[in-house]
């Protein structure tokens, strides 16, 4: 790739991100960032009432990653030490347009713009899609209690709001590649395979900058 590896690992609630980025980390020795979640003391009633909640839910994530961003510039990239993190800053935005109403959703986007300008990019996105049934079951028997109200029509239209997004960045990112991983057809968790042929996907990247496409 030319540039010391930031890897950010994307899609949408309970497709395994977080999972797949700590396997990742161990596998190359990166340094591996999660985003929080279950400290937002705003999710559990965002999932209850989403109007009512969304912008106090929205900025402390927003926030929250900045920092998390600034601290690993800092502690990490600037020093050439390599990241994997299982979100890329991007996904802010794919919430807020989905959750805002239209005038908080502009004073969020100046927001968004100001905090973000010059904030690391990753230069590689390993996206993660899966079925809305694969979905609802990993959220089941992962049994986060923030995520008891996510109603199957929301995470349906955030999938797509994923695949909207992750389409338009390929094209106005053309320098950054994108490994498309199925979901349903992967199972890096129970399944070793899985898992090698994800990292091989990784190492062919980072050997050559190649863009692979999407196991069929």
């Amino acid at each position: 790739m030319g540039q010391l590896p930031f890897i950010a690992v994307e899609g949408p609630i309970g497709v395994g991100k977080t999972s797949l980025s700590k396997k990742l980390a161990s596998q190359f020795d990166f340094h591996l960032l999660k985003e929080i979640v279950e400290e937002n003391p705003f999710l559990g009633k965002f999932y209850e009432n989403i109007d009512e909640w969304s912008f106090q839910t929205e900025m402390f994530f927003l926030c929250n990653r900045v920092k998390q961003l600034e601290d690993i510039d800092r502690d990490y990239l600037k020093l050439g030490k390599p990241v994997v993190a299982d979100y890329h800053i991007f996904k802010n935005m794919i919430f807020a347009q989905r959750t805002l109403r239209e005038e908080k959703f502009l004073k969020y986007t100046q927001i968004f713009e100001i905090l973000s300008h010059d904030m690391p990019k990753p230069n590689m996105v390993i996206y993660l899609d899966a079925s809305l049934e694969t979905l609802l079951e990993r959220i089941r028997l992962r049994n986060r209690d923030v995520e008891v109200n996510i109603q199957p029509s929301y995470l349906k239209q955030l999938s797509q709001d994923y695949e909207d997004y992750m389409n338009h960045f390929e094209e106005t990112h053309p320098d950054v590649p994108v490994i498309r991983l199925n979901g349903d057809k992967l199972d890096f968790v129970k399944h070793q395979d899985d898992l090698l042929y994800i990292v091989e996907q990784v190492e062919n990247h980072l050997s050559k900058g190649e863009v692979l496409n999407e196991r069929t």
